[in-house]
């Protein structure tokens, strides 16, 4: 696999028990990283886990609030103990809760800011702490943080979850830049993943055609592929295989950087 394979090499991607999260794991996998399966979700996670070991993968599950601080800091030491490094930090773990603007609800509001960015934050604050120089890792690496299309587009009903991911564009600009200046040897991109039809994305078509804002949830669908040049939906491959290229040898002089992974959707 050349500049893209990550033997020796270890990751952890925050919510990766399901959906694009455990496609992410698996493609790293493949790719020859050992994984942390970080999330919440005790029993899916550890399924995931299981299945990532079935096919030859070396691979952990450790839980993870990405909302606080001291389970990110359990969660990057159990990964070290027990894969024995860390290079990779993927920040996938994310929510979105669809609303008007007239009917923002401020714990929706809270629920967002709080997964989507301050869990990013977080998860930048101690993938730096473990991989900087003076860290328990110590060899540097590269963090791969989740925006979205939604960052770079007017998409009705997803407000606050476009400004979370908007945010997130900036912590990883902003963290690139310390990160250099630094020395930390830590690279930091960011992905803007187009609509894919996992649950979540199932989810956001249901609840825009409630809303009023499409006919139906197959309308709301069509609007995004008629949207997208390339005319069809996100696969997580798509999305997988950018993290791989991001975190690999083949991106070593890439960093600060959002890469578009959505068909041409937020040019």
């Amino acid at each position: 696999m050349g500049a893209y394979a990550l033997s020796g090499r270890v990751a952890l991607v925050s919510g990766s028990a399901q959906g694009l999260g455990a496609g992410m794991a698996t493609a790293l996998a493949e790719a020859g990283a050992a994984v942390a399966v970080a999330d919440i979700q005790q029993d899916q996670g550890r399924a995931t886990v299981d299945e990532l070991s079935a096919a030859g993968a070396k691979a952990a599950f450790v839980p993870l609030d990405v909302t606080d601080d001291a389970s990110w800091e359990q969660a990057v030491a159990a990964t070290i103990a027990e894969l024995g490094g860390l290079d990779i930090v993927v920040n996938n773990a994310g929510v979105e809760i669809t609303s008007l603007v007239v009917d923002l609800e401020p714990d929706q509001i809270r629920r967002m800011l709080e997964v989507n960015l301050l869990g990013t934050a977080l998860g930048l604050k101690h993938a730096f702490r473990a991989m900087r120089p003076d860290g328990p890792a110590g060899k540097g690496g590269a963090v791969v943080n989740v925006a979205s299309v939604a960052a770079t587009i007017a998409f009705p009903g997803i407000s606050v979850y476009s400004a979370t991911k908007s945010g997130v564009d900036r912590l990883t600009r902003v963290a690139a830049m310390e990160s250099g200046k630094l020395g930390y040897g830590v690279r930091v991109n960011c992905i803007y993943p187009g609509l894919v039809p996992t649950a979540m994305g199932a989810q956001l078509a249901q609840d825009v055609a409630r809303l009023g804002l499409f006919p139906s949830p197959e309308e709301a669908v069509g609007a995004v592929i008629g949207l997208t040049p390339q005319g069809r939906l996100g696969e997580v491959a798509d999305m997988a295989d950018a993290v791989v290229f991001l975190a690999s040898d083949a991106a070593r002089f890439i960093t600060g950087a959002g890469l578009p992974v959505d068909g041409g959707m937020g040019m």
